[in-house]
């Protein structure tokens, strides 16, 4: 009716060719809003707002222009209704200005200084998105750009004075007409959304990523109030990320809320969100399928670090029963077998001189018995500490060993693990390197145990070569520490390694021991 009324005051009966171009124009934009409503309810608004007022400009002259207002929303919000920067509200703003002041709205220089800044706003929009974003802009662009064509096609052919006017107006309506119509085709059908969707989705299932899941969202619907919750089942509730209870039942006043099921109907997450945001359905379950599979991963990464953490608790677990084991040995051997060997040899020697033979091949295999148990774990580790122990080990080598150590003890894991690379590393230096002197370091940096045996021998090891070093890396990572080797021919080699320690006080040492 408000369209048949404002013909019938502007062109009819008198100009009935103008009559139906006028009227296509209102037409097309109420139409198009009305089909677009579904696909985005913001966008829907600004079109029929758009062909209200146009009907409007035709009904009361002073309102000629009052549709350019809509419309440069329209153009400047699309596909989601939303002003997301300050350019582009101030565009807009001055596109309402423009459309009520009829004074301001007849100059051409106005027109075109208003059609400028559209273009670029839309132009500037376009070239900070990307991927799918980039592509739905793309339509606003051409729309503004098509236009601007027109627009500053008539103002040159009035200013050269062609008399172009009917014709100015005719390509104007048909321009208006193709923008409504193509911009709703592309709402409805442009292949961008699902490419935006799945956008989406592979932005929030990004977990690596530094911006929180809620920061991500956020941006990605224009609503930087959103908040976002998670199902604990626990608490029987909703928290954010940074585990502080969501308040969603009911939604705070002026706020929506979007209730999200896992596959199996249970609650996964939730979003307090501004109700103009997730009008558009097909965002809506955009969002709602994103989520889905973020959860689904943080539960899949979840139930993936748990399984670490108990392999990673395994094998701590059995280093530390190994250790124990060696210690029971090596116990063993001690008061056990040793009191017994040495109770034989005094025998032995109160026997006479017959036995002095017997007695020392006992005592040789009293001393073998005592390297053995001092290998399997040595005592003075035990009972005195790390330093006193790679002491020991220092000064059985066969070559000078600078010692730099910690005296503040350490958890008996980690003692033990940095002996016995200590202890390996003197070994192969002793047997294959060649080496005449050795820095042996074992000292706490932060809450790390740096342990490095470094020799001045020929180089060139393969750590790969033997088994000692494989069995020593996996009792260092067990603990979760690293251990490498550099070996550079003619360099010597370097035997380094870093092992997690809980306290770290203390102070260094440096003392030079061993067989000069």
């Amino acid at each position: 009716m408000l369209g048949v009324a404002a013909e019938l005051s502007a062109y009819l009966p008198e100009s009935p060719d103008l009559a139906a171009g006028d009227f296509s124009v209102g037409l097309a934009f109420l139409g198009s809003g009305a089909f677009a409503w579904r696909r985005s309810s913001a966008v829907g608004a600004l079109m029929v707002a758009t062909g209200v007022a146009w009907f409007l400009g035709s009904l009361v002259g002073v309102l000629v222009f009052l549709h350019r207002g809509p419309l440069v929303h329209l153009l400047l919000g699309y596909p989601r209704g939303r002003l997301e920067s300050r350019l582009q509200r101030v565009v807009v703003g001055a596109g309402y200005v423009d459309a009520i002041l009829y004074p301001v709205a007849r100059s051409d220089i106005v027109t075109l200084v208003l059609l400028a800044a559209v273009l670029a706003a839309c132009l500037v929009r376009q070239t900070r998105a990307g991927g799918a974003e980039r592509r739905a802009l793309t339509a606003p662009l051409v729309a503004a750009t098509g236009i601007a064509v027109v627009l500053t096609a008539g103002t040159v052919a009035r200013a050269s004075g062609f008399g172009a006017g009917g014709a100015a107006l005719w390509a104007y309506e048909v321009v208006l007409a193709l923008v409504a119509v193509g911009l709703c085709a592309d709402l409805r059908w442009g292949r961008w959304t699902q490419a935006a969707i799945t956008g989406l989705v592979v932005d929030m299932g990004d977990l690596e990523r530094e911006a929180t899941m809620q920061t991500r969202l956020a941006r990605s619907v224009g609503d930087p109030s959103l908040e976002l919750g998670f199902w604990v089942p626990a608490r029987r509730g909703y928290v954010d990320e940074t585990d502080r209870m969501l308040e969603s039942s009911p939604a705070p006043s002026g706020r929506a809320l979007l209730s999200i099921d896992d596959e199996t109907g249970e609650p996964a997450a939730c979003i307090v969100h501004d109700p103009a945001v997730l009008g558009e359905p097909m965002l809506a379950e955009a969002v709602t399928a994103a989520l889905r599979v973020a959860v689904a991963n943080l539960q899949l990464q979840e139930q993936v670090r748990t399984k670490v953490e108990e392999v990673a608790a395994s094998r701590r677990r059995l280093v530390e029963a190994a250790d124990a084991e060696r210690r029971r040995l090596e116990r063993e051997l001690r008061e056990g077998a040793g009191p017994q060997l040495e109770l034989v040899s005094e025998l032995l020697a109160s026997c006479g001189p017959g036995f002095d033979e017997l007695s020392g091949e006992l005592d040789a295999v009293r001393a073998e018995l005592s390297e053995l148990a001092i290998g399997i774990h040595p005592r003075t580790l035990t009972e005195f500490g790390l330093a006193a122990a790679l002491t020991e080990l220092a000064e059985r080598s066969p070559f000078a060993v600078e010692l730099s150590t910690d005296e503040e003890p350490l958890p008996g894991p980690v003692a033990a693990a940095a002996y016995f690379v200590c202890s390996e590393g003197l070994a192969n230096a002793a047997k294959h390197s060649g080496a005449s002197r050795v820095q042996l370091t074992a000292r706490r940096i932060d809450r790390t145990v740096l342990v490095e045996v470094a020799d001045d021998g020929l180089g060139g090891a393969d750590p790969a070569a033997g088994a000692g070093l494989s069995g020593l890396a996996d009792r260092v990572e067990a603990l979760g520490g690293d251990l490498r080797v550099e070996s550079t021919p003619g360099s010597g080699t370097r035997l380094i390694a870093h092992l997690p320690v809980a306290s770290l006080a203390g102070t260094s040492e440096f003392v030079a021991v061993g067989n000069p």
